[in-house]
């Protein structure tokens, strides 16, 4: 392939301008293999010394009259380097657009107005379709079916009245309490069924700016001995009003404990409340209750006769007590279990 064809074909790809004193074959060799395969053919019968550098005359790069170089020059403004020009002839070319198909049918889109309000017809209804009444329709309730369902749910509310004929007497917050030089506040007792015994009443101690505050705090247990039972805990400055409290508590954390036709626990089970531990073991009739502290107190209130229990960890009376509490949370009856597996209850020893 002659040089001077090289030469024009790269004016005419826009490569680059060129010094006007050297020239090096190789660059040129390298872009007319990319942008013309055809030529490769012919390029590759070059010697081998094509690819080093040629002095050539100050005019051997002019344009001469051929038909090579009109079809394949066009100017281009000068750069610095080769691979800037080629990127901004590449710039110029336009990306090619879909043109649009024939086969479109596209008269739906042609008779609708964008700017009309298009209104949405629902689906018509079955005929036997009744609409859910609103949230804010119908008879409210009353606050004595109110106060009934709770008492149903959770028990007499200690406000003096029962709906579902429970033995209440006035215990809350609202009982007035006489506080004066030598009184002292008047204990109310509470028949609702509910027995009480205190474990523990210890003298506490608060730290403040002017010293000590000397309170007192008691823990007692309530139960039916029907399998409710409940801990609680309360602190006053008086030993009564402590007490008074801590029963109001023990009430609001009652518990169902589970047991069988011989008054014992389903099944094994140990509860962990800081750092006591208790270990419950269901007994054979006539066992009794095997066990000391808080947690012979909890179960003999809660109505259990036969059963095992033994304090593991820590002596402190409330932990043992809250521990006997999440043990007999995660007991379960065996009607309960053959419930949630679908299957009768002789298929659970199978």
């Amino acid at each position: 392939l002659p040089c001077s064809i090289i030469r024009k074909t790269q004016l005419g790809l826009g490569v680059g301008t060129f010094d006007s004193d050297k020239t090096t074959l190789h660059t040129s060799l390298i872009v007319t293999l990319l942008f013309f395969p055809a030529m490769a053919a012919s390029a590759t019968s070059l010697s081998t010394f094509s690819s080093l550098s040629i002095r050539t005359s100050r005019f051997s790069l002019l344009n001469t009259p051929s038909s090579l170089s009109t079809t394949l020059y066009t100017p281009i403004p000068k750069s610095s380097h080769p691979s800037l020009s080629i990127l901004s002839n590449l710039a110029k070319f336009k990306p090619f657009k879909a043109t649009s198909s024939e086969d479109t049918d596209t008269t739906i889109f042609e008779d609708l107005n964008p700017e009309d309000d298009i209104t949405f017809d629902p689906p018509e209804r079955p005929e036997d379709f009744v609409p859910p009444p609103s949230f804010d329709e119908g008879p409210l309730e009353a606050e004595e079916e109110i106060a009934a369902a709770y008492e149903e749910l959770y028990g007499p509310a200690y406000s003096g009245e029962s709906l579902l004929g429970n033995d209440i007497y006035v215990m809350d917050s609202k009982v007035k309490k006489t506080i004066g030089f030598g009184s002292k506040a008047k204990k109310e007792k509470v028949r609702d069924g509910f027995e009480e015994r205190v474990i523990q009443v210890r003298r506490v101690t608060k730290v403040v700016k002017g010293g000590k505050q000397l309170h007192f705090r008691a823990i007692v247990v309530v139960g039916d001995k029907q399998g409710q039972v409940g801990v609680g805990v309360g602190k006053a400055k008086e030993v009564i009003s402590a007490v008074q409290k801590s029963a109001t508590n023990a009430r609001r954390n009652i518990i169902r404990v589970p047991m069988t036709k011989y008054l014992t626990f389903p099944h094994r089970s140990e509860g962990d409340y800081g750092a006591a531990k208790v270990m419950l073991r269901p007994a054979s009739p006539g066992t009794g209750v095997i066990a000391g502290g808080a947690v012979r107190i909890v179960l003999e209130l809660a109505g259990v006769e036969n059963a095992l229990g033994k304090q593991l960890g820590s002596n402190n009376a409330l932990n043992n007590a809250r521990a006997t509490v999440v043990g007999i949370q995660k007991m379960r009856q065996f009607s309960e279990v053959a419930q949630e597996r679908g299957i009768p209850m002789e298929e659970l020893w199978k």
